[in-house]
């Protein structure tokens, strides 16, 4: 059989004319020194800071350091089987995160996979766990109340959405209490939450999920774990994550509470991390850039303007003192990015004065702007009659021959202390609050014993329920106060048929 030659060059032309060539560039470098967490490598030339690289094995790390002739990279996950010599290449992405709605109710770690044994999340979308946060004309002020249903932050140290709120203490002071117990009173308030768990026992965050689980709560919450036993660069990219993952509902015009719990641990991974990065440590060793760590995280809290959807992103960071230190370093950082701090005591605490909450020294700087006018009504005087009625106790128990005027004033003093003390997971809706409230400052709990304040409240509520749920409604609905005499003819007709305890 033979070929003429003209089918032969016209073979050729074909093949010239179909040739695509594509050239592949890989930025491959190697591994030059390994250890604790940290890679050195030589040759990744084009690498961007904060890009994620990918090991032989499989391991991704985050370029940090970029130095003349090395990088420096964190190691996302374990180090052990990587050794010197191995392979590292670039995958020309910035460290980023999966979002979306199909996270709602599960538990994933510090890079967005599952850690809940419910298989894989289907999500397209992701996110870099770093953006920048919406500028001044993006946003407006905070207006609208985020309703923790925690009687005394809602009547006296308010958080409004878009706020960002520290919550500061000695450890076992009851702060992460708090951050559940906003969370379970989001159920009806259109809030997704986020419970970022940076640094925490396995045994601990399974708890608190249980708990969401069980009231119902994990259907709008997302659990990001960052675990004790984690290597420090998860811990650090945690809250990064958290926030990134909120910011994606936020700008769809949702509502979102994130809570930072705590702060204290991901800097502490930090300092870990920059110190075998060779970064030249500062104050307590921290790195010179940790507050810029969390102020670009917090600066993400937001109330967006009507332009950009109104959505909004509520920032709960916690942070742990050391006796009640609050003027060591990561606090001081911490206090001067947020709008307000709630601080816990734990004197109060042991002394069963639950939420334990200060306070005098806890503030927030939105105020009443983010309270219901009804509430903001009734609880007006209530942190000065509080501040009042400590400086008396203290000065009372010096001298046995009070005026009636300080009696009275001590008197309404611990009725208030014990009106505020509250069950855990039990928030209560903000009219139910605006209710017991107004019949303390209306006069109604001073010839209640101290002991039978707690069982008059509840017993309050159950009445109003039956006979003035109307007024309640229109708490509820218009956020105004009812006509004063309808409400105190109720008061007065409960309170005649409240038995006290002998």
């Amino acid at each position: 059989m033979s070929i003429k030659a003209e089918e032969i060059s016209a073979l050729i032309k074909q093949q010239i004319e179909n040739y695509d060539s594509e050239i592949e560039v890989n930025d491959v470098g190697t591994v030059i020194e390994i250890g604790d967490g940290i890679a050195r490598a030589h040759g990744l030339d084009g690498v961007m800071a904060g890009e994620l690289v990918e090991f032989s094995n499989g391991v991704m790390g985050m370029a940090q350091n970029l130095e003349e002739n090395n990088v420096g990279i964190v190691i996302l996950g374990p180090f052990t089987e990587i050794r010197e010599g191995d392979e590292v290449r670039r995958t020309g992405r910035i460290m980023q995160v999966p979002v979306g709605e199909e996270l709602l109710g599960r538990v994933v770690n510090s890079l967005g996979q599952p850690v809940d044994g419910l298989g894989p999340i289907e999500t397209g979308k992701t996110r870099p766990i770093e953006s920048p946060a919406p500028g001044v004309m993006d946003r407006k002020s905070v207006d609208e109340p985020l309703q923790t249903g925690i009687k005394v932050i809602d009547s006296m140290v308010p958080i409004g959405r878009g706020q960002r709120e520290l919550i500061i203490g000695d450890r076992q002071t009851g702060k992460t209490s708090i951050a559940i117990d906003t969370i379970l009173n989001q159920k009806e308030e259109d809030v997704i939450c986020i419970y970022v768990a940076i640094g925490q026992k396995d045994s601990t965050v399974s708890g608190v999920v249980e708990t969401l689980r069980q009231h119902g709560a994990l259907d709008y919450s997302i659990v990001v774990n960052a675990g004790a036993s984690e290597p420090a660069p998860l811990l650090y990219l945690a809250p990064y994550a958290g926030v990134s993952m909120g910011e994606e509902f936020m700008y769809n015009g949702k509502h979102v509470l994130v809570v930072y719990d705590d702060l204290s641990k991901q800097a502490a991974a930090y300092r870990e991390l920059s110190l075998l990065l060779r970064r030249p440590p500062g104050r307590e060793a921290f790195p010179g850039d940790v507050f810029f760590l969390h102020s670009r995280l917090l600066e993400r809290a937001a109330k967006l303007s009507d332009a950009k959807g109104g959505g909004s992103l509520t920032a709960l960071p916690f942070v742990e003192t050391q006796a009640g230190d609050i003027s060591a370093y990561i606090p001081t950082n911490v206090i001067s990015i947020t709008d307000g701090q709630i601080f816990l005591q734990s004197d109060l605490f042991h002394s069963g004065v639950r939420p334990a909450i200060n306070a005098g020294l806890s503030v927030s700087r939105v105020g009443g702007s983010a309270q219901i006018k009804a509430m903001k009504k009734v609880a007006g005087t209530l942190r000065l009659d509080l501040a009042s009625f400590r400086e008396l106790e203290s000065f009372a128990q010096f001298g046995s021959d009070l005026d009636k005027a300080t009696q009275a004033k001590l008197n309404r003093g611990q009725r208030t202390v014990e009106m505020l003390k509250q069950g855990l997971h039990k928030p209560l809706a903000v009219q139910y609050q605006v209710a017991i409230i107004w019949a303390l400052v209306r006069g109604f709990l001073d010839d209640i014993p101290v002991e039978d304040v707690q069982r008059f409240e509840s017993e309050l509520f159950v009445y109003l329920d039956q006979h003035g749920s109307e007024h309640l409604q229109h708490i509820r609905e218009t956020g105004k106060l009812p006509e004063e005499e309808p409400f105190n003819k109720l008061m007065t007709d409960f309170k005649n048929s409240f038995a006290v305890s002998e």
